[in-house]
């Protein structure tokens, strides 16, 4: 509930209240549209995603939960071609572990990657409860990330405004890659912003000699004498097993008008280049992507999946 403050002038107008007023429709319209979809993921399970839409800030969010109880948080910033994958582990106390892990993982995103959040905004489901199974399967990625993100300092909103409050539980944790810095810097152009997103950032501490992968930690050593307190580079992957990544186009008119076809026929691509001459937009192209990160832990102890 928000309460407004009614202060009158000298002259006996209300114009604070009327600023009030405005502010609570701007906080109206802040999300524009959340979604429940029901996927199958590839071992048979069916996952609940919720996507979010905020047109005001152009972002899209979508979260769901894994069988293992991990909790997955994507968030994608179109203004600054910025995308978040953030992975909250629960913590194996039988192994040590009393709470849970929060990393993130701040990448490049490439527009086209996904719908805009305007589009997004404007999709409805027809049913509800139905079980989705995307279109097609856009594989895996490899990431090796070479970088630290500052989260606890302002700096990181060079890079995305969305770190410091989706990030704030990996301060430690939070990773991005060199070759992502760059084409940031390029998109914008000029010194000013490289140095700004260089100050956001920084690199994994030197070693003398090659950082050992966790799994080979775990394969080599027997268990009771495991180096658990030592730095290796950890694997995470994370599947996003269905996502709006294109928008369908049909020819003719939208249906409902004389003559014009039922919506999905004569579909015309979906490429995101946008409708072509007699076309309209009349669904939408769905993908399964998976990435798997690559990045160093101070200690083993914080990558025990990796086996």
């Amino acid at each position: 509930m928000y309460y407004i403050k009614i202060m009158t002038s000298s002259n006996g107008s209300n114009f604070p209240y009327c600023v009030g007023v405005l502010s609570i429709l701007n906080l109206v319209a802040i999300v524009d549209l959340q979604l429940l979809i029901n996927v199958k993921n590839q071992g048979g399970d069916v996952l609940q995603e919720t996507i979010s839409s905020n047109v005001s800030e152009d972002a899209v969010t979508l979260e769901f939960q894994r069988p293992d109880g991990t909790l997955i948080t994507q968030l994608v910033d179109f203004q600054n071609e910025v995308q978040i994958l953030k992975a909250l582990v629960l913590g194996e106390e039988e192994r040590g572990q009393s709470q849970y892990q929060v990393m993130c993982f701040v990448c490049h995103f490439q527009k086209g990657e996904f719908i805009s959040s305007d589009a997004m905004s404007k999709l409805r489901q027809k049913n509800p409860g139905a079980v989705r199974v995307p279109e097609e399967d856009r594989g895996r990625e490899m990431l090796p990330m070479d970088l630290w993100v500052e989260v606890g300092s302002s700096a990181s909103s060079a890079i995305s405004r969305h770190i410091p409050s989706l990030c704030a539980e990996a301060t430690d944790a939070t990773y991005a890659r060199e070759s992502d810095l760059e084409l940031w810097a390029a998109r914008e152009g000029g010194l000013s912003t490289r140095a700004a997103l260089l100050a956001a950032v920084k690199r994994f501490p030197p070693a003398a000699t090659p950082v050992p992968r966790c799994a080979d930690i775990t394969s080599s050593v027997p268990y009771s004498s495991m180096p658990w307190t030592k730095p290796c580079i950890c694997r995470l992957e994370i599947c996003v097993g269905w996502y709006p990544c294109g928008l369908k186009y049909c020819k003719g008119g939208p249906p409902g008008k004389e003559g014009a076809p039922a919506a999905g026929a004569n579909e015309v691509g979906s490429n995101g280049k946008g409708p072509s001459a007699g076309s309209y937009r009349c669904g939408i192209k769905t993908c399964r992507k998976c990435r798997l990160f690559e990045y160093y832990v101070r200690q083993k102890q914080l990558c025990l999946w990796d086996e």
